[in-house]
């Protein structure tokens, strides 16, 4: 068994699909629209073949008032090495995401960052 994907709701669809195309090689499905609900989908693909579905809908609440809370927590990007983290870190930082945490190596061992991304989802990059 394996997770086919993870779905992740947001309000600026095509901003969010640009953010993770542009800094973590995303490529991107034709849109979903289901015109009775409202419901627009993209399945995202990255280069080993994990998918993320980015999802919105009229009515979707969004209150970030708080980055640690039940559900979902945050996703994290392996690239490589030590050098790739920081170097991703220092571009999505130059853009104007906010950094988190990091580069650093954590108690449990891993170097990486942690940055808020589009609508302040949080993004671990890590080797």
């Amino acid at each position: 068994m394996r997770i086919n994907h993870t779905a992740l709701y947001v309000t600026n669809l095509e901003a969010a699909k640009d953010f993770f195309i542009r800094y973590f090689n995303a490529t991107s499905n034709d849109i979903y629209h289901n015109p009775e609900t409202g419901l627009q989908t993209y399945f995202l693909t990255f280069d080993n073949g994990t998918r993320l579905e980015i999802m919105t809908r009229p009515g979707l609440l969004c209150d970030k008032t708080n980055l640690h809370q039940t559900g979902y927590a945050h996703i994290a990007f392996s690239v490589g090495n030590r050098k790739e983290v920081d170097r991703l870190t220092e571009v999505l930082k130059a853009d104007g995401y906010r950094i988190i945490s990091g580069p650093r190596t954590t108690g449990d061992g891993y170097y990486e960052s942690c940055i808020t991304g589009p609508e302040g989802i949080l993004i671990e990059i890590t080797i």
